[in-house]
């Protein structure tokens, strides 16, 4: 049963990563709004393609929720109905949650995607968590860790559901980033405690305090990241997607993000080192090393040439593993460490 359960652990982590690629292709593209309601994206458990199918239609049957615009405004059916020759806006409620009534099929596709693969995930969660129950007398965390996991995707989906709803609101976005890396991390350590117990005996109390200051720097890091990305996204609704123009004249965050960064390679750089000096055979901390330098490789790209095609989803996603990988070393250079025989 361990053995199964660690595999579905593992379906589960790759998912939420995909998930995660998924919102950077999202942000990428511009099509936070493409879905501008949810669960559901236009009242349609399967989006529309065509603008057609958004605009009034005479003596057509109507489903309770169903989205048309009017107007440029969304209206949203009260009941099941046929509709007359004419429009009776008195079927009809007005969406007050934002004033977003745009119709793009390629941004509303690409939205509808990152929430089918986001269901997709929380599939091998509920099974693991399942599963867990079978585990409680040989590790009651089995449980507990599972049942945080599962209230970790519910909270997502519900903060999937607020920035939706306040039209991306920068600090939900934030958030929602957050609770993405939570959630990464709750999956690595479930994975780490299905490993057999042994002691650790390469444990370095230096290697991992440095190690701990090292991911909180990456969290700050991604955090300060986010609200980059949230001041980009805002030059763009100013000046359009004239590239040179999005880090003209950027704000303290940017500056702060781009110093930090030289912090973070000299302290993982120094873990490296100590690790090889000492052999303690983290091997993970190759794939550190490799993360950050293409880190600062997209942002370099992003900075001085003008935000080439997809720097910016694979730099979102590689701080994603590099935080990801930290934890797990994190894991094991515990002195009680459960490790790989």
């Amino acid at each position: 049963m361990k053995k199964r359960f660690r595999k579905t652990v593992k379906i589960a982590l790759v998912l939420v990563y995909l998930v995660i690629v998924a919102g950077a292709v999202v942000r990428m593209t511009g099509s936070g709004m493409g879905c501008p309601d949810w669960p559901k994206c236009f009242g349609y458990y399967v989006p529309p393609t065509d603008i057609s199918e958004l605009q009034f239609k005479p003596n057509h049957f109507y489903k309770k929720n169903v989205v048309i615009i009017v107007n440029e405004t969304l209206k949203v059916a009260k009941s099941d109905f046929t509709s007359k020759s004419s429009l009776d806006i008195g079927n009809w409620d007005t969406y007050t949650k934002h004033d977003y009534a745009t119709f793009n099929p390629v941004q509303t596709w690409v939205e509808y995607v990152n929430r089918l693969i986001g269901a997709l995930s929380g599939i091998p969660i509920l099974i693991f968590t399942v599963m867990s129950f079978w585990l409680w007398r040989d590790k009651k965390r089995y449980v507990i860790l599972s049942l945080l996991t599962v209230f970790g995707m519910g909270f997502q989906a519900w903060l999937g559901k607020t920035v939706v709803d306040s039209n991306l609101a920068p600090f939900k976005i934030t958030i929602h980033m957050a609770m993405a890396i939570v959630i990464v991390g709750l999956l690595l350590y479930l994975l780490h405690i299905s490993k057999q117990k042994e002691h650790n005996d390469t444990y370095d109390k230096t290697f991992t305090t440095i190690l701990i200051v090292a991911f909180v720097l990456t969290f700050v890091q991604i955090i300060l990241g986010t609200q980059v990305r949230q001041y980009v996204d805002e030059q763009i609704k100013n000046v359009g997607y004239v590239k040179s123009l999005w880090l003209q004249d950027p704000t303290l965050q940017f500056y702060l993000h781009r110093s930090l960064s030289i912090v973070v390679l000299l302290i993982n750089a120094w873990l490296f080192l100590r690790n090889r000096k000492l052999k303690l055979g983290y091997t993970k901390l190759n794939w550190v090393m490799f993360c950050i330098f293409a880190e600062i490789i997209t942002g370099i790209a992003m900075y001085y040439f003008d935000f080439p095609v997809a720097t910016q989803p694979i730099h979102i996603v590689i701080a994603t593993l590099l935080i990801g990988f930290q934890f797990y070393i994190f894991l094991e250079s515990r002195k009680t460490a459960v490790i790989t025989t």
